[in-house]
């Protein structure tokens, strides 16, 4: 399995595993590798290094080594991989838990507001006006954000 940390145009970093090389620019060149935050599929590999476990003490794996230098004045900082990879799985799991009631989001909601069907979690596409118009009825509406892979699992 080869592991390798990609960037799409839009500055995004994500890793990527493929079967080999050889599976990576296949489905590169197919448009099958595409950014999980905004969907790009212009796609470029990221230089990456091996780690590689030769001592089992603690000492060599806290010894530093150049992969720990950026290569790129483009790298993301820890931090913000890890805010991104938890607003994914935060947006899966909102997934998972609601119905998609898509366009007729406003009208079930309010249905749902005024007791005329069942209450349950719902999402789906409003627009900013009928939103603002939910929230002085008192119904409570979060937007959020339309990402492409939130409904898919990352490989």
């Amino acid at each position: 399995m080869k592991v390798l940390n990609l960037q799409c145009a839009q500055q995004h970093q994500f890793e990527g595993w493929f079967g080999s090389e050889d599976d990576f620019v296949s489905q590169l060149g197919r448009g099958l590798v595409a950014c999980p935050l905004c969907g790009d599929v212009h796609i470029q590999k990221k230089l990456s290094a091996p780690r590689l476990n030769l001592r089992s003490s603690r000492q060599a794996a806290d010894a530093p080594t150049s992969a720990s230098v950026p290569m790129s004045n483009h790298t993301q900082s820890p931090e913000l991989a890890a805010l991104q990879a938890r607003m994914l799985m935060a947006l899966r799991e909102v997934v998972a838990n609601t119905e998609d009631v898509g366009d007729r989001f406003a009208g079930v909601a309010r249905a749902m507001h005024h007791g005329e069907v069942e209450r349950r979690n719902i999402r789906g596409q409003a627009s900013p006006q009928e939103a603002l118009e939910m929230m002085e009825e008192g119904i409570e509406v979060i937007a959020l954000p339309a990402l492409p892979s939130i409904k898919e699992t990352l490989q």
